[in-house]
């Protein structure tokens, strides 16, 4: 069975430049293994950016031990529901794709939060 969005449709990919998601397949999916539960498909900011690093989260510095390049803004990420939970709850979450959020992020964050800072961003993001 295909995986599920928080719309309820099948799950849309995130993005492959660079290539997101735990499993680092584009997609926003999730399993047991993904302790962190890598589900809300964000489109980064530099705010964003910013508040993660002051949390421990440093979203913009290489790790190719993990195959994770390091985010600039604009990048679309899978990241996690508690770290993006708690961005908002600080003023400084970020975009979220909705069709490319996995349905396991609504045991955490409401549709009505989701659907605020729900944007459809393009796959070429050059023209923004």
């Amino acid at each position: 069975m295909a995986e599920r969005n928080v719309l309820g449709e099948t799950l849309e990919p995130c993005g492959t430049e660079p290539m997101t998601g735990f499993y680092r397949d584009g997609c926003c999916s999730t399993g047991e293994e993904d302790a962190g539960r890598h589900t809300i498909c964000g489109v980064v900011t530099s705010e964003f950016l910013d508040h993660q690093r002051s949390i421990g989260n440093d979203l913009s510095t290489p790790r190719p031990e993990y195959r994770f390049p390091g985010l600039t803004p604009g990048d679309r990420w899978c990241v996690t529901a508690v770290n993006w939970l708690r961005a908002h709850e600080d003023g400084f979450a970020c975009p979220v794709v909705l069709a490319a959020t996995h349905e396991r992020t609504l045991d955490l964050v409401s549709i009505e939060v989701l659907a605020d800072y729900a944007v459809d961003v393009p796959d070429d993001i050059s023209d923004l």
